[in-house]
């Protein structure tokens, strides 16, 4: 079948009007260079006289820059000794913005551990004074890092400092509740809010609500709160229609997902827009039907929606689950004319597609197209490189990129090593798979259950029984205190890129 992304409207090529145009604004935008005059031999040339007021000036900006770096590392510095004093009943007296910092940094970043232990360093504090909004980003967090437990504690704390809580507060606390799978709670959180007459539960309230219901897949339950919202007089907006098309496309509903977005477009009040295409692209995409995906592809286009960087990321990775490496490239090129400049998560994808189908000169080629085009490699991006060479058999490679790792800033993680292990533990050069073992805990990356899992089965495989029955007994003592979650290692890079390019990734962060 033809590609079809040239047919639509938005994909037609430039018309020599359009590129005159263009060009024309190109030249106005450009900087105009007089030519060069003639200087006599005796004539000084007029910059020369500026000289010293444009070293001076240099000079002045250079001890800008050096006291605005040193302002930086002050600043990192106090937020770096903040943490380190979290556990410490003394320091009251602290810098409030290197606190504050910290508490942020944490939350940001999703280390609940270390987040609630600078907020209550916060809370010792002599200027300390308590607001809801931190308590509503706390919360929100604790819904992310799925502890309800901890959610439910500092909500009591809220409740003892005398605040009385908003409807963010409460907003979030469903939130926590819900993406923790505690959905009776949350529901019954939300009647509470129905009861306050300054927390009722709004149209985000309820987007939350449904968003949790749409990943535990209690799909029964969305009717009857669009029901309730309808009742109340809450309107649903694109962000509600754009999250139940979401989940319905995630499990496959795809007939579904379609009278969901009939009803959207027969409201009359919210518009699809790039989130809701992505969604459609990305469902029919991620089952291998090509063709019904390309049609959703023109015909959200010719409802006025224009295609994105991630429209054309979900592209490529559809066809390259599809085995069409064509329209790979095809989507590339189209790119490139349209001057979309692709990311890491464009490169990750093509190089673990091709690395996948063993087309190993192809993977290296887009690996260094990557760094020529100044797009820094990732963990991902490596570990699609291991795993490609570790499908053709060349071994003898991983240990280069290893070394490429070490002249970078890239973070190793436990699904890169994973990647290595497993790669290794196939080709049963167990010593090799030891020795990235140790490496791996000299790089701070915590193995997981994926980690000794893959370790065992190599060693049965060889007939080291016993090697793996003192590693299995190893993994169940220590797995409570010493081993990462694996929601997060479901390594492989496919499943890495494809929640790098979720349909509607941005919706999610903003519910």
């Amino acid at each position: 079948m033809d590609f079809r992304l040239p047919d639509s409207a938005a994909l037609r090529p430039l018309s020599s009007a359009s590129l005159s145009s263009s060009w024309h604004l190109d030249l106005y935008l450009s900087p105009v260079i007089p030519p060069a005059k003639r200087w006599r031999r005796n004539c000084r040339p007029p910059f020369s006289v500026r000289a010293g007021r444009r070293n001076a000036a240099s000079k002045g900006l250079q001890k800008d820059a050096k006291r605005d770096l040193s302002r930086i590392l002050r600043t990192e510095a106090a937020v770096l000794g903040v943490e380190r004093k979290a556990g410490s009943a003394k320091s009251t007296r602290l810098w409030p913005r290197a606190v504050l910092e910290a508490l942020d940094d944490s939350i940001s970043n999703n280390r609940w551990e270390s987040a609630l232990k600078i907020f209550g360093l916060l809370r010792r504090q002599h200027w300390y004074q308590p607001k809801p909004q931190t308590y509503a980003k706390l919360l929100t967090m604790l819904g992310k890092c799925r502890q309800p437990d901890h959610a439910t504690s500092l909500f009591r704390v809220m409740l003892s400092e005398g605040l009385k809580p908003t409807l963010d507060v409460y907003t979030s606390l469903v939130g926590a509740y819900g993406h923790s799978g505690l959905l009776d709670e949350a529901i019954h959180t939300m009647d509470e809010m129905k009861t306050i007459s300054d927390c009722r539960p709004d149209a985000y309230t309820y987007t939350i609500l449904i968003n949790c219901c749409c990943k535990l897949g209690r799909f029964n339950l969305v009717p009857s709160l669009l029901a309730e919202m309808s009742y109340l007089g809450i309107e649903s907006n694109t962000v509600t229609h754009n999250t139940i098309i979401d989940g319905y496309g995630k499990v496959g509903m795809l007939e579904e997902m379609e009278d969901h977005l009939s009803t959207m477009l027969e409201s009359g009040k919210c518009l699809p827009d790039i989130f809701t295409m992505n969604s459609f692209i990305w469902a029919y995409g991620s089952v291998g039907r090509v063709e019904e995906m390309e049609r959703w592809y023109d015909e959200f286009q010719h409802m006025g929606v224009e295609p994105g960087l991630q429209t054309f990321n979900i592209l490529i990775k559809s066809y390259g689950k599809a085995s069409m490496y064509g329209k790979m490239v095809l989507v590339m090129n189209y790119m490139k004319k349209r001057f979309f400049s692709p990311d890491a998560v464009t490169f990750n994808i093509i190089i673990e597609c091709f690395g996948r189908a063993g087309n190993i000169e192809k993977m290296e080629y887009f690996f260094r197209l990557m760094k020529i085009q100044g797009v820094k490699p990732n963990s991902v991006t490596y570990c699609s490189l291991v795993s490609g060479y570790s499908k053709a058999n060349l071994l003898e490679k991983v240990p280069t990129i290893i070394r490429q790792t070490e002249n970078t800033d890239v973070v190793l993680d436990t699904p890169f090593f994973n990647c290595v292990i497993s790669a290794y533990g196939q080709a049963r050069e167990v010593k090799t798979m030891e020795e990235m073992f140790t490496l791996m805990k000299e790089k701070n990356c915590t193995p997981d259950t994926i980690t000794f899992a893959t370790m065992i089965q190599s060693y049965n495989a060889i007939g080291m029984c016993e090697t793996a029955k003192e590693l299995e007994n190893k993994m169940h003592r220590t797995e409570r205190r010493f081993l990462a979650p694996t929601n997060s290692n479901k390594h492989h890079e496919a499943s890495y890129v494809a929640e790098e390019i979720g349909p509607s990734c941005e919706d999610s962060d903003a519910i």
